[in-house]
């Protein structure tokens, strides 16, 4: 299983958010290529990026952040955060990005998500959030009515390889991972499952890796000290 660490980027800042809350937002670093770094020399090899103003507003706002990124090698990246064009995902692929996610648009238009993922195969990745076991959408804001593993099975069935899984709940909220719905997702065949939101404890990440999970990203637990990431790497081998 792999461990991904998370930078999410605001105005070229590193930050967190409580539960997508732009308005608890909190700022861990000015230099989001020297964390990265920081997290490669802890012996990260993948890296997990939301681009917060993206996400909000369709901009590309992070962009020369991300692209400084990429350009030091070293870590598989994926990227979240307003990809809802092709041309989008070109322009991070040509970065060297290995993964894009789309979050709002494989709910909006299905159709285009399955096209993506027919072209890039496993540079795509669909960003699922939920919210009492709903289907989230518009940065958690509004709820659809589909229930969250039934749309993880129609993005398998569409040919989607990869989903990261966010429990709303759970994220920034240091209350540990909800273990029990990961089991459900690990089961539905040809999907590769990230788990998010909500990692805290070393006894999750070895029961992600038991059930099978393709990987866990981290991200407050990491900037607040609760996990160590080289202890966490080292931990899921």
């Amino acid at each position: 299983m792999y461990i991904l660490p998370a930078i999410d980027l605001r105005a070229g800042q590193v930050v967190r958010l409580y539960q997508g809350d732009y308005d608890q937002m909190t700022v861990y670093g000015q230099d989001p290529a020297a964390q990265a770094r920081a997290f490669r020399e802890a012996g990260a090899t993948q890296l997990h990026l939301v681009d917060l103003d993206g996400a909000k507003d369709g901009t590309t706002a992070n962009y020369e952040s991300i692209r400084s990124i990429a350009a030091q090698g070293g870590l598989a990246i994926e990227v979240g955060g307003g990809i809802r064009t092709q041309q989008r995902i070109e322009d991070y692929l040509a970065l060297g990005v290995e993964r894009c996610i789309l979050g709002t648009v494989a709910v909006e238009d299905f159709d285009f998500t399955a096209r993506m993922a027919k072209e890039y195969g496993s540079h795509i990745a669909v960003g699922v959030d939920a919210k009492d076991g709903w289907v989230a959408i518009k940065g958690w804001k509004e709820l659809t009515g589909e229930k969250g593993p039934d749309f993880c099975r129609r993005l398998a069935d569409a040919g989607v390889q990869t989903v990261i899984y966010t429990d709303i709940s759970r994220d920034g909220a240091m209350a540990g991972t909800n273990l029990e719905l990961y089991r459900q997702l690990t089961a539905i065949p040809g999907l590769n499952i990230i788990a998010s939101g909500g990692v805290s404890f070393r006894e999750e990440l070895l029961q992600l890796k038991e059930m099978g999970a393709w990987g866990a990203i981290l991200g407050k637990a990491l900037y607040t000290g609760a996990l160590d990431l080289a202890d966490c790497i080292n931990l899921v081998k």
